[in-house]
């Protein structure tokens, strides 16, 4: 682009949301360059800030006139390359549109704008007795723009369910530029279920500029047990256990030993540090009860193998516990300098044989793995360890992460369970798709954004293998695999 095009460009974005609301200086488009994935990276040539679906739609409208590609943004936290602008052009960030808009207690909605931070939608409606059921672990950052995005889940997936079994219905702006409403304000919405294919759609179906979600009761009673394991087959065999007594907890959350240990060195939250594993369980709902499946979930681990088996004193030893879970990806920084988190899924009687190999997989590349996971629903999420300062380190790293993906679809899983495919994961697509899957993919996509322009590049395999695969292209704006001279 040239620089008389680029300035008249910014002239326009900033007629539209004003000087303070356009980046194109390259030290601050930096910051936008990834995600929380960072071996992917991608410079845009504007990174827009608007604060209404209208200003949304103009952005889309000039970016389609000038044929320039563009991505929506929330809050970066992302794992999968997905809010990349991998062919440059404008990114879209939401982050000013977080407002919670209405709260109908009575019928149990929301109505939030698309930047609004995840828990914040709780800590508003919190003191009514209300919450927002999904939670992922980045809750304390993430967008719920983000979460439908790759319809995220969390550690009470288990019970609740993923974001799309929270969303009512969406304003969003179509890749042309059109504003429309899909779903509503109701759980049975006539016609067809757009609202349910948006949600997922990682970006590629047009932006969400406001959402409809159902906030939920909190429950009367919780109540939180931590297992403690001597072999990580013993936890995992105590997950199926659990299940089969008929029991769903709200949460069933696994944390291996290398975890333990860094969670324990940055915020001592009670974990045993010579533990092979701990499960971390919760049920909730009605008082009445309670205790009988606390009894009941702590026979099926002892059965396992559990060395110890407690439940948590009071509210303040259950959120240091949780704590612990939800802050084991940052603890990692005490015992590696990068991870990659991968993010498979397996049926639950799988986990002792996958782990073992994503264990022997990891060793096999030099390399170390610290796994902390949704254990009740299956999805896996190893850390492997690194340091990108290495040579060659990286594409170790990437290589195992192929192979731990081709274990999961083997089993009979899949290669996400809520960070998305985005640029990560498009070439492992055809492990579990087949080239007729693939094409009805591609035209489900192509009658919502027909012109591409609409995050381009990501979801869908870009070449024809998934074996071997060259050095990736420096075109202008491409996106930058760090020091990869294959993908794997």
């Amino acid at each position: 682009m040239t620089d008389a095009r680029k300035r008249s460009l910014r002239r326009e974005l900033e007629a539209i949301v004003g000087r303070d609301g356009v980046l194109s200086d390259p030290e601050e488009l930096l910051v936008y360059e990834s995600d929380g994935l960072t071996l992917f990276r991608a410079l845009a040539d504007f990174v827009v800030f608007p604060r209404s679906a209208e200003d949304v739609a103009a952005i889309v409208r000039l970016a389609n006139r000038e044929a320039l590609p563009f991505v929506a943004r929330g809050a970066g936290t992302g794992l999968s390359g997905g809010c990349l602008p991998s062919e440059g052009g404008v990114v879209i960030s939401l982050m000013r549109m977080n407002r919670v808009l209405e709260v109908d207690y009575d019928n149990q909605i929301a109505v939030v704008e698309p930047g609004l931070v995840n828990l914040h939608l709780s800590w508003a409606v919190g003191p009514k007795g209300y919450y927002y059921a999904p939670d992922p672990s980045s809750q304390q950052a993430c967008t719920i723009g983000g979460n439908i995005a790759n319809n995220s889940g969390g550690p009470h997936t288990l019970k609740y369910g993923v974001t799309t079994n929270h969303v009512l219905g969406l304003e969003v702006v179509l890749p042309d530029g059109e504003i429309a409403w899909l779903g509503g304000r109701t759980r049975d919405a006539l016609g067809y279920d757009l609202a349910g294919v948006f949600v997922g759609s990682e970006g590629t179906f047009g932006v969400a500029t406001k959402v409809v979600v159902r906030i939920l009761r909190k429950p009367q009673a919780v109540k939180t047990v931590l297992a403690v394991f001597d072999e990580i087959t013993q936890a995992s065999e105590a997950v199926s256990a659990v299940i089969a007594r008929g029991l769903v907890p709200a949460a069933m959350e696994m944390i291996d030993q290398l975890t333990i240990q860094a969670v324990e060195d940055a915020f001592g939250c009670g974990y045993p540090r010579d533990a092979a594993a701990a499960l971390l369980i919760e049920v909730d709902g009605l008082a009445a009860g309670m205790e009988s499946q606390v009894e009941r979930i702590v026979a099926a681990c002892r059965e396992a193998g559990a060395r110890e088996v407690r439940a948590a004193r009071d509210e303040a030893e259950r959120q240091l516990l949780w704590k612990g879970r939800k802050s084991a990806f940052g603890a990692y920084g005490r015992v590696s300098p990068a991870y990659m988190v991968m993010d498979g899924v397996i049926p639950r009687t799988r986990l002792p044989y996958v782990l073992n190999r994503v264990n022997q997989i990891v060793e096999a590349h030099g390399l170390r793995v610290g796994n902390v996971f949704h254990a009740g629903d299956g999805n896996l999420h190893p850390n492997i360890l690194y340091d990108p300062r290495v040579p060659g380190e990286e594409a170790r790293v990437v290589a195992a992460g192929a192979e731990i993906m081709r274990v999961c679809a083997e089993v009979g899983g899949s290669i996400s369970g809520e960070h998305g495919i985005g640029l990560e994961k498009a070439d492992f697509m055809p492990f579990i798709f087949s080239a007729a899957d693939l094409e009805f993919m591609r035209r489900l996509k192509d009658a919502f954004n027909p012109g591409g322009l609409c995050n381009p590049g990501k979801i869908f395999p870009t070449k024809k293998s998934c074996v071997e695969v060259g050095p990736v292209a420096h075109r202008p704006h491409a996106i930058e695999e760090k020091g990869l001279a294959q993908r794997f």
